[in-house]
């Protein structure tokens, strides 16, 4: 393979020169993968699955051209498609959620022929967008370009995919090719032992000024400061991974995690999964081939395997080892120095298939006092993946990413021999399910340093959604944020007096709890749900939240706050979260400067037990908030507790005569009620227009 065919620079002072560029970048990615076809034997390889959890290999030949022509037609580039049928049947692949997660669907799937005719079809239209379309540097992801160049990323992720799954098909289906020859160099494996890597600063993400494609889970930033460790100095090898089989580590129950021993048992696991056991010794299956055991090359294995040999590892030396953080990583690539190579350079890597195609020994290439920092094979790390801070989705491919912040995708590092453009650079960020195989291997760390986890995937439950959005989103119609606009009423009214303690009660998902916290010594955020609360708990631990708003039908926008944008970093810690019933606080929240209650009374099961008691929890002279629209429905308030919105005795009875029968003997209402107006975000074009009547209450 050519070694100057890297993912190209963005930038540059020549249009006509960046064109062609980017013309022999597609093309050369699109002409490899289609050799990587050519090591199926015969049109049955096509439509035999490899294994049971993915699509056949013929969705994957058709599935990255049909990859360019949708998501062109949604940049609107062009407007018709080539093949509706193939466009429609090629489009979604397959990420299986568990092992034994079978798919029993059926398709009529078109010959071979008909795949490639498409294939060349597409090839046409992409090459006639780059002779024709008007070009301008730097390109950006918003740019038309960026649509062909995520064509072109999208098509050398399934470079690799599909060859592990070509490695799985049944060897009588699948046959050697020039273009796709393994190493043939083996030698007795070397020894392992211990590099210490000096603890630091690392800093990870950048910025959409980049001058390198990246998809959207590189860019933001993440800064953290990692302790010193060891690490591995080689890659584990199949003669080490054999030390761990040999002692019954697939047998011995305590060295896996649950789920792993879940995997193990569901797959009947007792070697790895390339390795074939035969009478007169081992073999390894290979992409088209299979081989005499090569003990110096690095095993290939599932996170589940890595860390079970890193539990019997420990247990061997009485160390501490696990696999390392994707921080750790970043550490090991900076301790060796590495740099990536240069366009027209072969790499020092067995990387992008510049070498072999096929791993090769773990001590071949050095980098530094290690080996194969990058390259030959993917190394598993701890870190389930998670949107650095700043993460945005693209808007042409909104599902890249985001279906993988479940806990349940483990990102790997470093690329492997057939890791090409985006997946050969440091920046790159890839995960998997934890069972799932790659051509992955791992090394390992030594460290008392626990790897720090925390959730920050999306939050997708309508409610919990919309209300994120009404408190930390855009503002719409020109109405100013409701929380914060109450917060501002309460400051306002608070005027000289003291400013200790406020409770903001029925915080909801917890705005105005910040806001008042700009000043007040404390505030406390209290609300009967616990799953809002606990996204104003994630706000002020994590400064951050994500979540997933409705566009239209199934369809959503993803959307992420932090507090400092909405210039409230420094006030995190001057709030606490607690769930609680307004009508049934505990005896201890008592002794505020001020309350609000927003949009409360009239969702409450009892408002006049409420207001009740309410002036104990006040210091004479503080302030009562109270907020709302005065909705009144059986289904939250039993008709016969409604302060108001009724008739007694043929007079109208208004909520206002029923707040102020109730506050009136402990309070004094400070002014006249004022309308503040919110709205509530359902869709991209369905808005609820609401106004709150606020009064304000001064405790004698």
């Amino acid at each position: 393979m050519e070694p100057d065919l890297r993912t190209p620079d963005l930038q540059g002072d020549s249009a006509g020169a960046k064109r062609n560029e980017i013309a022999a970048y597609f093309n050369a990615t699109f002409d490899r993968y289609t050799s990587l076809f050519e090591t199926l034997a015969c049109d049955e390889a096509y439509y035999e699955k490899p294994i049971s959890l993915r699509h056949p290999l013929i969705f994957y030949y058709g599935h990255t051209a049909t990859f360019f022509v949708n998501k062109m037609i949604l940049a609107g580039l062009i407007e018709q498609r080539i093949n509706p049928r193939l466009e429609s049947m090629f489009a979604v692949g397959v990420d299986e959620m568990s092992w034994d997660d079978l798919d029993e669907t059926h398709y009529e799937w078109p010959s071979v022929q008909e795949v490639r005719d498409y294939r060349g079809e597409v090839k046409g239209l992409v090459n006639q967008f780059i002779r024709q379309s008007p070009l301008s540097l730097p390109i950006g992801w918003e740019d038309p370009w960026w649509v062909i160049l995520m064509g072109i990323e999208h098509e050398q992720i399934h470079l690799e995919t599909s060859s592990v799954l070509i490695r799985q098909q049944r060897i009588e289906l699948v046959q050697p090719h020039d273009a796709w020859r393994p190493c043939d160099t083996t030698a007795t494996a070397p020894a392992n032992d211990l590099v210490s890597i000096p603890g630091g600063k690392v800093r990870l993400g950048k910025a959409l000024d980049d001058p390198h494609y990246g998809w959207d889970n590189e860019y933001g930033h993440h800064e953290a400061d990692v302790e010193s460790f060891q690490t591995s100095r080689l890659l584990v090898s199949n003669q080490e991974f054999m030390e761990f089989v040999n002692a019954g580590g697939y047998t011995t129950d305590r060295l896996w995690l649950p789920e792993g021993l879940e995997w193990r048992n569901y797959a009947g696991a007792d070697c790895p999964t390339f390795w074939i056991r035969q009478e007169d010794g081992w073999q390894l299956r290979l992409m088209t081939e299979v081989v005499d055991m090569p003990w110096d090359w690095p095993v290939e294995v599932n996170y589940h395997e890595a860390n079970a040999f890193c539990s019997w590892k420990s247990a061997q030396t009485g160390l501490p080892v696990r696999v390392p953080t994707e921080d750790e990583w970043y550490r090991i690539f900076d301790h060796t120095g590495r740099i990536e190579p240069a366009a027209g350079e072969l790499a020092d890597a067995n990387l992008h298939l510049d070498h072999f195609a096929s791993s090769c020994p773990v001590n071949r290439f050095a980098h530094g006092d290690l080996y194969d920092v990058t390259g030959n094979v993917w190394q598993w790390t701890e870190t389930a993946m998670y949107p650095f801070d700043g993460f945005q989705v693209h808007p042409l491919y909104d599902d890249f990413t985001t279906p993988t912040f479940d806990q349940q995708h483990n990102l790997m590092k470093g690329g492997s021999w057939i890791s090409c453009g985006n997946e050969a650079l440091k920046s790159s960020r890839y995960a998997f399910r934890r069972h799932f195989f790659q051509h992955a291997g791992f090394r390992y760390v030594v460290t008392d340093a626990s790897p720090e986890q925390s959730y920050t995937g999306y939050e997708t439950e309508r409610m919990l959604s919309e209300y994120a959005e009404f408190h930390y989103g855009d503002t719409y119609y020109d109405v100013p944020n409701f929380p914060r606009a109450l917060a501002r009423i309460a400051i306002e009214a608070m005027g000289d007096r003291p400013a200790r303690k406020a409770l903001d009660l029925g915080c909801a998902v917890g705005r105005a709890t910040f806001e008042l916290a700009e000043h007040f010594q404390q505030v406390t955020g209290i609300d009967f749900s616990a799953r809002f609360i606990n996204l104003g708990v994630q706000l002020a631990s994590q400064g951050v939240i994500r979540y997933a708003i409705a566009d239209e039908g199934d369809l959503v926008l993803y959307r992420e706050r932090q507090l400092a944008d909405l210039d409230l970093g420094d006030v995190a810690d001057r709030v606490e979260f607690f769930q609680g019933d307004a009508c049934n606080l505990k005896d201890n929240i008592t002794g505020f400067d001020l309350i609000v209650a927003a949009n409360l009374i009239d969702r409450l099961y009892d408002p006049g037990l409420f207001l009740r008691d309410i002036h104990q929890r006040l210091n004479p002279g503080g302030i009562l908030l109270i907020a709302s629209p005065y909705t009144w429905l059986e289904e939250h308030t039993e008709k016969d507790k409604w302060l108001g919105g009724f008739k007694q005795d043929g007079e109208n009875v208004t909520t206002l005569d029923g707040l102020k029968g109730a506050l009136l003997p402990h309070f004094d209402l400070m002014q006249a009620p004022r309308q503040v107006p919110f709205v509530i975000r359902e869709t991209s074009r369905k808005f609820q227009h609401t106004l709150s009547d606020v009064t304000l209450w001064l405790r004698r």
